[in-house]
Order: structure tokens, then C-alpha cells, then sequence
């Protein structure tokens, strides 16, 4: 019996294991020859990295049973709950007890950085907007020490039982901690927001994306569906829910958007058109992370260039070990 071709993939066509052509040129215009170059070196696979769950474990109780497991870790520099796995594989993690009473979660280094610029704190009132499979949510939950209230939107019925299941084996959906209110919709990020006007204290909204970031050159499943056309279709829906994000904010409230890619329209631009769309009511933050290395923000692009503030966004450098990730924040002014 004949398979079935996929869909949106043309019977007979072979996909490149070189990264397209039309993205090389791209990176070069965004980054320069010279420092794409370095950063094409970075599409690889990375290592294992994992970070402590605070909900259900301490730093110093985790190192503890790393090394009765014998497994070698690296500290991660600017974030003392982040490992680096160097010994063993991620199935060796994956089978020991500390994982799978989700004590610790595996986890990108980027992805934990838009929590980090969020800050959530006891007693916040917090919305992931589009949060499954729930890694930065579970993070967010821990920063609040399950003291406020959280509130987990996801779009996508698939996507949210990973969500679900997650927040449970993860702790954060366990409601016997006093004074904490956590919930978890499935429904379009644009009608929840309609639903909590000026609400939230802070937002989080990771949208999806072209992740360009997570290309890895010689893995053509990576990158086999990317087209400039692919990112046009993104964008509208990007900018929705970036409008509506900001209409379910307090004033006095912080908003973070980030991004899995390198597309400037996915990134600045969305941010240019957001300080276009509301003016002086908002203020873009500067992102200051030690020891976490960046790109310089671009600042035009196709002719078009991004409003004052935009600048002070944030594009992680691509290493070895992390790849590259887009994260603004922006405070609504009171």
C-alpha cells in the first residue's frame, strides 16, 4: 500500500541537509559576515540542560543526588538553578528518581530567560499566554513561590494535556498552598484577554514562532518548512496577541514577548509596531543579565526602522550550549 505524502510537502522533493540558502542571507544582513560565521557553527544539537524545581526541591538538595548518581554537571552563570548535563545522557537524568518527581525539569537555557526578565513575585497576579507545554510556566510558579495568582492559556488541545500534565507532575497545579490561585484555559490568547481587561500584573507572552533558533544544520526537519512566506503568516498572529496582551495589562504592569527566532519581523518590528500602536503609555526596559552574552538589536530592516526603546530589547548570542532567543520588555505607564 502506498504511503500518503505529508502534507504541505511535495511528492519527490528532497529537502537540503545545508541550511536554506535565503536564511544564510538573511543571518548575514542581521548579523554581519564575520559574526555569522560564529553563530552558523552554533546550529547544533545541544547539550542536556535542566533546571531545579523549586516547588519541590532545593539547589543544594539536587547537587546532592547528582553526585550520589554520579553525574557531572555545569553551573550556568547567570542562573544558579540552570545545570549543564556532561557526563551522561539525557536518558540517565531521565531515569533517576529526581526526575520523575519532578523536581527537575528539562529545559533550554534560553527558554529560562523570559521568566528571568518577568521577575514574578508572591503575590502577583501573572498570565502565560501561550504557555504549554508549561516550562516556563512551572518556572514562573516557582519564582512566585505559589503565592498569587497564575493563569495558563493555551490555544491548542493537544498542547494543553501537555500542559496539564506537566502542572501537575510539576506541583504547580497541587492548590493546597494557601493564597494561591492557579488556572488553566484553553481558548484563543485574544478572548482570554478580552475576558481580563487591565488585570495582570505581569504577562508573559512566548509566541509561536519560525524558531530559526533551533535549526540544526544537517537535520533538514528543522528547517524543511521555513520560507519567508512561512514568517508573513506568523506575523499577524504575533501582533494580535500582542495587542491584545497589552490591553489585559494593569497599568503599572509589565509585559515580556519572546521569540525562538532571529526574524526581525517576528521580533523588533512586532515591538516597533506595539510602541506605534499605544505611544508614550509604554515604556521599553533595558534587559541586564550578567554573564549572559547578546547580539545588538536591529534597528531597520526591508526599509523600515524600528521606533525609539526598541533598542533596549534583547537578542541572546548563540553558543554551544544555548541558542538564540528574543525578549522584550515593555512596562505600561501608569
Amino acid at each position: 500500500m502506498a504511503k500518503k505524502k505529508k502534507k504541505g510537502m511535495k511528492r519527490g522533493k528532497k529537502l537540503s541537509s545545508s541550511l536554506p540558502e535565503k536564511f544564510e542571507e538573511r543571518m548575514e544582513t542581521i548579523a554581519g559576515p564575520a559574526l555569522f560565521s560564529d553563530i552558523k557553527k552554533t546550529f547544533i544539537d545541544k547539550p542536556t540542560t535542566f533546571r531545579v524545581n523549586r516547588i519541590k526541591a532545593t539547589r543544594e538538595e539536587i547537587r546532592e543526588e547528582l553526585k550520589d548518581a554520579g553525574i557531572k554537571t555545569l553551573d550556568v552563570p547567570w542562573y544558579k538553578d540552570a545545570f549543564i548535563l556532561q557526563n551522561k545522557s539525557k536518558r540517565d537524568l531521565t531515569n533517576l528518581e529526581i526526575y520523575t518527581e519532578g523536581k527537575v525539569y528539562i529545559q533550554s537555557l534560553a527558554s529560562m530567560v523570559p521568566p528571568l526578565v518577568l521577575d514574578p513575585k508572591p503575590g502577583d497576579v501573572v498570565l502565560d499566554l501561550t504557555a504549554a507545554p508549561g516550562s516556563k510556566t512551572s518556572q514562573i510558579a516557582a519564582m512566585m513561590e505559589k503565592e498569587g495568582e497564575l493563569l495558563a492559556n493555551e490555544l491548542n488541545d493537544v498542547r494543553f494535556l501537555r500542559l496539564e500534565h506537566n502542572m501537575n507532575s510539576l506541583g504547580v497545579a497541587h492548590d493546597e498552598a494557601p493564597g494561591w490561585d492557579f488556572s488553566m484555559k484553553m481558548e484563543d490568547g485574544s478572548a482570554t484577554c478580552r475576558e481580563y481587561p487591565e488585570y495582570f500584573d505581569k504577562i508573559l507572552l512566548d509566541v509561536v514562532c519560525s524558531g530559526e533558533a533551533r535549526f540544526i544544520e544537517g537535520v533538514p526537519k528543522t528547517y524543511g518548512y521555513w520560507s519567508e512566506k512561512k514568517i508573513k503568516s506568523l506575523v499577524y498572529r504575533q501582533q494580535k496577541l500582542l495587542f491584545a496582551a497589552w490591553s489585559a495589562l494593569k497599568p503599572g504592569g509589565t509585559l515580556v514577548y519572546s521569540t525562538c527566532t532571529m526574524a526581525p519581523e517576528e521580533n523588533e518590528m512586532r515591538i516597533s509596531k506595539l510602541l506605534e500602536r499605544v505611544g508614550d503609555e509604554a515604556e521599553v526596559i533595558d534587559i541586564v543579565i550578567p554573564g549572559l552574552k547578546k547580539m545588538k538589536p536591529v534597528m531597520e530592516w526591508k526599509g523600515k526602522k524600528a521606533l525609539t526603546g526598541v533598542e533596549k530589547t534583547l537578542r541572546i548570542l548563540p553558543t554551544k550550549d544555548i541558542e538564540s532567543f528574543f525578549v522584550a520588555k515593555i512596562r505600561k505607564k501608569k
